[in-house]
């Protein structure tokens, strides 16, 4: 095992860094996910994508701050284990696990069934084996590709929505003018409690944008590259979101649909015709390649940190293939278990990922207040605002966000989070030994060391 490569190849931009966060969010999530935040605010949905927007920019911060800290790869898994515990990173990247996990089944799953609705001639669970083997060979070749693909999917992606605002703009000028434009932000049906519960909904746009933080080994100065990335990340996509939010909700005023679910190819067919809405459906389904292949990428590379200090197993996840150095096991792991999308439904799966995901986003929101405190034992005296109230409200949302899922994802991921703890207790003799890291000397800072 001494000759395995154990780090990855950092020769990752700025831009590429951000792309690879939006590709991850997949901004024309916007479209799919239109009705129901329009529905949930009561036609307010642009305001429900700005508080969501200033709610996840709490938690970006705190990403950045830990990325800077610790320009690691493994994430809120690293930075728990540092900050806090061993014990307590092994459950902290255990609880991403199953976020990160579920998240590229329902990526291939949703692309699955969009190419079976607008080509039902061919299976449904052909598409997802076509989806995945592609993805898989562009994560096994590495992350140059990926980049690649990313970037010429997203420009597809972006002109289409481009054109959707446009088209949305002149139809709601020709249809109401300036009030149409108002009661897109507020109305007399609209309220805070209503704003708030969409914004709740709204936030499970931004997951993603924490897997910038999965890149730190394979960035350009990952100190100062990973953590203007994700701040970057949450503030494009947030941009993206309530700007074409605003104008969808000005082409069609309120909160009411013949279906929900298809509200945003509604609008298109509204402002553009059927034939326009077809040719956004497909782009749209272009960039929904390229959050699958960013999503299959940052799971797989979570998945080798946890391999590489033995927290996983290390023959199987902790290694690195000789030349592409890419965790080659890992992707082809996450590939299989996407296949098992073809045994679920899309509500299945999805119930799966949201606990894990803000459960992960509160202990980042804690893991900054516990350096803070670090350093406020000793010479230090970092900055009260942004160490402590800052990540505080953070952690305030992310809580308040759990409590919004319902019964189903809160059981199944307690029940995970139980598992957890068993296997665990197991790996550290009855939690009798810190869990299993491997140490990488000066090119991994501890967080003793780190500033």
């Amino acid at each position: 095992m001494t000759d395995q490569p154990t780090r990855m190849r950092g020769d990752l931009g700025l831009l590429s860094i951000v792309l690879f966060g939006l590709a991850y969010m997949a901004p024309a999530v916007v479209t799919s996910t239109f009705g129901v935040i329009a529905v949930t605010s009561r036609g307010t949905a642009p305001t429900a994508y700005l508080v969501a927007t200033g709610a996840m920019l709490l938690t970006g911060l705190s990403y950045a701050k830990m990325a800077r800290i610790i320009p690691s790869s493994g994430s809120v898994y690293t930075y728990a284990r540092r900050m806090l515990d061993s014990r307590v990173g092994f459950l902290a990247g255990w609880a991403m696990l199953l976020d990160y996990l579920f998240l590229p089944m329902v990526a291939f799953l949703v692309q699955a069934i969009y190419l079976h609705a607008q080509y039902p001639s061919v299976p449904e669970w052909l598409w997802l084996v076509i989806n995945i083997v592609l993805a898989t060979a562009v994560n096994v070749i590495g992350l140059k590709v990926a980049d690649k693909v990313n970037k010429t999917l997203l420009i597809a992606v972006t002109g289409c929505l481009l054109v959707l605002l446009v088209l949305c703009v002149r139809y709601g000028l020709g249809h109401g003018g300036g009030t149409a434009a108002g009661h897109a932000l507020w109305n007399s049906a609209a309220s805070v409690s209503a704003v708030t519960a969409a914004a709740a909904v709204a936030a499970y746009a931004f997951l993603g944008f924490d897997a910038v933080s999965t890149l730190s080994e394979e960035a350009k100065d990952p100190r100062r590259t990973i953590p203007r990335g994700i701040v970057l990340t949450v503030l494009a996509g947030g941009v993206i979101f309530v700007t074409l939010s605003f104008v969808m909700q000005w082409a069609h005023p309120g909160g009411a649909f013949a279906d929900e679910s298809s509200a945003g190819y509604a609008v298109s067919t509204l402002v553009g015709g059927k034939n326009f809405a077809d040719v956004a459906n497909i782009v749209s389904m272009l960039g929904g390649f390229a959050s699958c292949v960013a999503i299959q990428a940052s799971t797989s590379r979570l998945m080798f940190v946890m391999g590489r200090d033995n927290v996983l197993p290390r023959p199987v996840f902790g290694r690195l293939h000789a030349k592409l150095l890419t965790p080659v096991p890992n992707v082809l792991i996450v590939g299989a278990v996407a296949l098992l999308a073809t045994r679920l439904t899309l509500a299945d799966a999805t119930s799966f990922i949201n606990f894990g995901a803000f459960l992960g986003f509160t202990l980042v929101n804690v893991c900054v207040i516990a350096h803070a405190v670090r350093q406020w034992r000793s010479a230090s005296r970092p900055p009260l605002f942004g160490f402590l109230v800052l990540p505080l409200a953070g952690a305030a949302v992310d809580v308040y966000l759990i409590t919004q899922l319902g019964p189903t994802a809160t059981r199944l991921g307690l029940a995970w989070l139980v598992l957890g703890v068993v296997y665990l207790a197991v790996l550290t003799k009855g939690f009798r030994r810190p869990a299993p890291e491997l140490r990488l000397g000066d090119k991994e800072p501890t967080a003793a060391t780190a500033s």
